[in-house]
């Protein structure tokens, strides 16, 4: 049976209806003037008015129904051009809406579409291609120059510069070698790949992004959910209130008119075009907020509490500073990266990746290299014994440290270790260790004051040294030490009660009763990361700290666009009661109209589709 496709409807219809405009002009109402302008109201009334009985079978009286009496009516009352005119515009407008609503899902749509098509896995030396779905667990997939990745894995043969853009939102290529993770969807640039499958099908970061990023559109906000119910009683109120109309009025042509011009298009689809819009940017750029009642919450923070470890601090210690005495800085950094490739503690590994960034040399092994627990390590290097360590391990050796008392009790005051390095004779130098601040955290604590946040703390469990130097770096307000997670989330319920909606930020791993008793839970850096998944609202797939001022700004352009859609939406209705109460708007205008306000509320909601590519963000960050 031939089912005539959206667009032939519209251009049938549409030539019907131009046909039957023109014989009207040109010989007035004859029998095939009426039979024209039928034609048109029925080829283009078929689709609205089935619509219309499919709703009412399950008790709801929606747009089409109220398009359907009025179009049924005005053939009633011989009214046949307002009948074939209002049944086109709404077929036509019904069309161009949804071929605009599909590009306001077009990141969405491009996100799905970076899912892999297929694997080759080499099973018992024979590389085959199959499914994705079919790759079982342990399996060892081949991947080459310009082939996505199918599984979430880890490398255990060749390198490559990988494209992760799809988990992470950044173009810029990583390159990832032997025994380091890789994941699915993501693209492989440069390089041979055999990775051991470790999560495979739906069990993959890269599918269960698309998952969360379908079910974040069918969760509501408060003011979509709100219209809808209005929606519900608004259609029967306006249907009675044109019989009421007709009965005070005895105007036929003026209630059926009045029925045209109140449908709710515009109006119900105000919030969720702008939601799927704000949602989709937020995927395009490795955000993941998890729906419409998330992306409203974000827009109304007033106050951010950060973690601090792997949250404003990178979550491992680095070198921050290299003092030296009876030698340069890079030979003392040398020396003590001799002596620490015997450790494996991290202040160690810290000191080794350090000299290897600044030196670029290979670090030899130290002679006869003796560990002093608690204390630190002594070694032989050309024919000199080295120390590296605490005070405590000077002390014991009986070498005079006192000169260097006031430097180092300055350092640790800011939060930092100190490690000192010297020989019988002296101390050679100290080098100071901490968690290194995240580059752009103090940027970040700045863009989200601008953009409204009244108060940005630290929750940290660390002592209150440490965490105060970090705070007093980035600029935050206030920094509570030392607490346990029970101590966050009380913390938490004081700053919701003092200043209304909180966001915590953290790593999604430590930070899960905190994330989960927050108003918004928001995990940075979570790739991979099941706590960070599943139990916070908004998760940055990179470890892009700064990414959290655009999805803060994405919120409020968010919130504002649908502020402006439903304004702009109720003003057209009550201009249009107005012209149908003066007498001066007709069926045919009123459907025009009502359709163009429907195209413009969708126009404007895929503006948001574009946010974040603009130099200056600041206007519609604080668009609130």
């Amino acid at each position: 049976m031939f089912k005539p496709t959206k667009v032939q409807i519209v251009w049938s219809s549409g030539i019907l209806a131009a046909v039957s405009l023109v014989l009207k002009k040109l010989i007035g109402y004859e029998p095939v003037t009426i039979i024209m302008m039928m034609a048109a109201t029925a080829i283009a009334g078929a689709p609205i008015f089935k619509k219309a009985l499919g709703a009412l079978r399950y008790r709801i009286i929606g747009i089409d129904a109220l398009v359907t009496i009025a179009v049924t009516g005005a053939v009633i009352i011989g009214e046949y051009w307002e009948a074939a005119a209002v049944t086109f515009l709404f077929i036509l407008g019904d069309y161009l809406e949804s071929r605009t609503i599909e590009k306001t899902r077009s990141s969405i749509r491009a996100l799905m579409d970076l899912a892999p098509d297929s694997a080759r896995v080499r099973r018992n030396g024979v590389e085959t291609r199959i499914p994705p779905k079919e790759v079982v667990q342990g399996d060892l997939v081949i991947v080459k120059p310009g082939e996505k990745i199918s599984v979430d894995g880890s490398i255990v043969e060749g390198s490559a510069y990988i494209n992760q853009a799809a988990i992470t939102g950044e173009s810029i290529p990583v390159s990832r070698t032997k025994n380091e993770t890789v994941f699915s969807g993501t693209l492989d640039e440069s390089g041979y790949l055999a990775i051991r499958a470790d999560r495979v099908g739906d069990d993959t970061t890269f599918a269960r992004i698309l998952n969360m990023v379908e079910e974040a559109q069918d969760k509501k906000a408060k003011a979509q959910k709100f219209l809808e119910k209005l929606s519900r009683w608004y259609t029967p109120t306006i249907i009675l209130l044109s019989v009421v109309f007709f009965f005070i009025t005895s105007d036929t042509r003026l209630a059926l008119t009045l029925l045209v011009i109140s449908c709710p298009g515009a109006l119900v689809i105000s919030t969720p075009v702008s939601i799927v819009a704000g949602i989709g940017n937020g995927a395009k750029h490795g955000v993941l907020i998890k729906g419409g009642e998330i992306m409203e919450k974000l827009g109304n923070v007033r106050a951010v509490a950060f973690d601090k470890t792997g949250t404003l601090t990178k979550g491992r210690p680095g070198v921050t500073r290299v003092k030296s005495y009876k030698t340069d800085g890079n030979e003392l950094l040398r020396i003590a990266a001799i002596g620490e490739s015997y450790s494996e503690h991290p202040l160690g590994k810290a000191i080794i990746a350090e000299a290897k960034k600044k030196l670029g040399a290979v670090v030899p092994p130290p002679e006869n290299p003796r560990m002093i627990i608690g204390q630190g390590l002594a070694f032989f290097w050309k024919g000199k014994e080295y120390y590296i360590g605490s005070r405590k391990l000077f002390a014991s050796e009986g070498i005079d440290i006192s000169e260097h008392e006031k430097y180092l009790d300055s350092e640790e005051e800011k939060g930092q270790t100190a490690v000192i390095v010297g020989t019988s004779e002296g101390v050679y130098g100290i080098i100071s260790i901490a968690d290194t601040i995240r580059e752009n955290a103090k940027m970040l604590v700045s863009d989200l004051r601008s953009q409204g946040i009244k108060n940005v703390v630290m929750l940290t469990g660390d002592n209150r040294r440490a965490a105060k130097a970090v705070a007093d770096e980035v600029g935050l307000d206030v920094q509570y030490s030392e607490l346990l997670p029970k101590d966050k989330v009380r913390v938490l319920k004081e700053l919701g009660e003092k200043y209304g909606t909180v966001a915590m930020v953290g790593d999604g791993v430590n930070d899960a009763p905190a994330l989960a008793s927050a108003d918004l839970g928001i995990a940075i850096g979570g790739a991979g990361t099941d706590v960070a998944m599943e139990t916070a609202d908004v998760v940055l797939m990179s470890a892009d700290i700064g990414k959290l001022s655009y999805v803060v700004g994405l919120s409020r352009a968010t919130s504002h666009n649908i502020k402006q859609n439903i304004v702009f939406a109720l003003i057209v209705v009550v201009l249009l009661l107005a012209g149908v109460l003066a007498k001066t708007m007709n069926m045919s205008l009123g459907m025009l109209v009502h359709e163009g306000s429907v195209l413009l509320v969708i126009i404007n909601a895929m503006r948001l589709m574009g946010y974040g590519r603009s130099k200056d963000r600041n206007t519609a960050e604080r668009g609130i």
